[in-house]
């Protein structure tokens, strides 16, 4: 194996790579999970208010039965009281419904949201670490080989003084025309026999094989996964946008990052009972009834925007999916590499192993929500399946 000096940084990619893997998913819920909890807890709250609702509905109908068979003036008086007051009751019962959904389907909201930015930040961190991938320049450019370099030299110091030139350092170090000049000072040199010169060939040609093959492959896999991680930093940052707009209602004025940081969602949960006590206060009060049906919306509307930011992670985590799905494609196009095994550098299979992990865990730790039919009407209307 040819062992490069300059591939320390490349390693600490390849590290880098495993670690972010190893620990791309701090969250101990799966989105799944969240998403049946939702649907249980609130087929619960369904449930209970049915049977509620059923009991009061029992009791106005024997309130109406009794009103159609007696003639007595202060008994009916008595029964149409009570009838009212088991009609506001339903009204209220229907509000309290309403507000203990939108509690349950805002909190699992912020368990997504919570679970989607721990992923976001593993992404992040693993595209991060292809920023030391300009070390891939050392693998995709024979300069960075010590056998090339050797000959080179070799080819240097035995030119014809007359008909040899040297080349400028931005010329030296270009991979075409660097290879160009050896060549023509390979064969131009008269100092070496043919024997000498086909030996001198043989040994780099491997090299040179690989290099030239795989260089724009190499360079096109570094600029895509820097364009994915562009994407990635967006994503991030509309979802710290979602959490301001999250939050705004309950009046919670933390940004996502410190909040994360500084471990702060019981605060979150605080803000909300502090909201939902306050609506629960004028719920039963009929003055106030369009003003609790409009914090009933406030708070129901950024569930909305947790969907549409659903929807565009999961197209990220599909056009992810797709570019480490051609990477693979290119890393393995290589055609000697059997040939060449001994001569082509170890980092070159390790990089092809970690993109398969890569694309392992698009489709496991990163891949998309599945959010769709039943679960959508679930977390944006509060349906259970069973309704």
């Amino acid at each position: 194996m040819i062992a490069l000096a300059k591939y320390s940084t490349f390693f600490i990619f390849l590290l880098c790579i495993n670690f972010s893997f190893a620990n791309n998913t701090s969250s101990d819920k799966d989105i799944t999970v969240v998403l049946n909890e939702l649907a249980a807890e609130t087929k619960k709250i369904e449930a209970f208010y049915d049977n509620t609702n059923n009991s009061i509905a029992i009791e106005l109908n024997k309130i109406n039965t009794t009103l159609l068979n007696t003639t007595k003036v202060e008994l009916q008086v008595s029964l149409l009281i009570k009838k009212d007051q088991l009609n506001k009751q339903l009204n209220i019962n229907m509000l309290s419904k309403i507000s203990e959904v939108s509690k349950i389907r805002y909190l699992k909201g912020l368990e997504i949201i919570k679970i989607l930015y721990e992923k976001t930040l593993a992404l992040d961190h693993h595209f991060a670490s292809v920023a030391t991938f300009n070390e891939i320049n050392n693998l995709s450019n024979p300069n960075h080989y010590p056998e090339f370099s050797k000959l080179k030299d070799v080819l240097n110091n035995n030119q014809n003084k007359k008909k040899g030139f040297a080349l400028s350092n931005i010329l030296g170090n270009n991979i075409y025309t660097s290879v160009l000049h050896s060549f023509v000072s390979l064969f131009n040199n008269d100092n070496a026999s043919k024997r000498e010169k086909e030996d001198s060939l043989k040994e780099v040609e491997c090299i040179l094989d690989f290099t030239l093959r795989m260089h724009n492959d190499l360079n096109t896999i570094y600029f895509e996964t820097a364009f994915l991680q562009k994407s990635n930093d967006n994503i991030v940052k509309e979802l710290e946008a979602l959490f301001i707009d999250y939050t705004k209602p309950i009046k919670y004025k933390v940004a996502l990052k410190t909040c994360r940081n500084t471990d702060d969602w019981d605060s979150i949960k605080e803000h909300l009972s502090n909201y939902l006590q306050a609506l629960d206060k004028i719920i039963k009060d009929d003055t106030q009834r369009y003003r609790a049906h409009k914090m009933q919306i406030n708070l129901g509307f950024p569930i909305d925007r947790l969907l549409q930011f659903i929807t565009q992670y999961n197209s990220h985590i599909d056009q992810g999916t797709k570019f480490y799905e051609k990477f693979g494609i290119m890393l393995n196009s290589y055609e000697n590499e059997k040939q060449c095994a001994t001569k082509i550098p170890a980092e070159y299979t390790k990089l092809k192993d970690n993109i398969k992990i890569s694309i392992e865990k698009f489709n496991t730790a990163y891949k998309p929500v599945e959010i769709n039919g039943s679960k959508m009407k679930e977390v944006l209307y509060g349906i259970s399946e069973y309704n």
